[in-house]
């Protein structure tokens, strides 16, 4: 799988957070890029235009509507998947769902033959069933399987975060 073209497109949101503070840089950040340093893989953050507020509780409340309204916030740029053999698809599970700014990113595009290795973090959750809801989606897509870190493990202990990583890519044959 080396020699394929790899996209690690992911959402991720810093700020304060569940059960690690105000941080600089977002859980699935970390764990986005450790992946894209193993792959060589071409790193993009799914961003809206509109941030969400920087307070957490403020920020749950935005994101639950958003999920309650099936909303489709826009997003900065794009990443053309087309381009790619495999896409890395990462966020944080919000309420046993991808945030809706993935939808956004994940309906501009045509998934058809293309690899789908979704990866999150959490705070007890894991995928729960972000990868049934992604495959509903990403049609024409063969998918591997996932892997959830929890998000204060991303921040906080980013040697064992590392390991998880290597040891599951390690099993996808990368």
């Amino acid at each position: 799988m080396n020699r394929k073209k790899v996209l690690v497109a992911f959402f991720s949101r810093a700020d304060e957070n569940y059960n690690v503070g105000y941080i600089e840089k977002g859980n699935t950040q970390i764990i986005a890029e450790m992946i894209a340093r193993e792959t060589d893989g071409t790193l993009f953050h799914i961003e809206t235009v509109n941030p969400y507020p920087a307070n957490y509780v403020k920020c749950i409340e935005v994101a639950k509507k958003e999920l309650n309204t099936k909303a489709r916030p826009v997003i900065k740029g794009d990443a053309h998947v087309e381009n790619y053999d495999i896409v890395f698809l990462g966020y944080p599970n919000w309420w046993g769902d991808v945030p809706m700014a993935v939808y956004t990113f994940i309906e501009k595009h045509d998934w058809q033959g293309k690899t789908v290795i979704p990866f999150c973090t959490h705070e007890g959750s894991g995928l729960g069933s972000t990868e049934n809801k992604l495959k509903h989606v990403c049609k024409g897509a063969t998918f591997l399987k996932g892997l959830a870190v929890q998000g204060s493990t991303a921040q906080n202990r980013q040697t064992l975060a590392k390991q998880s990583v290597t040891n599951w890519l390690d099993k996808l044959n990368f």
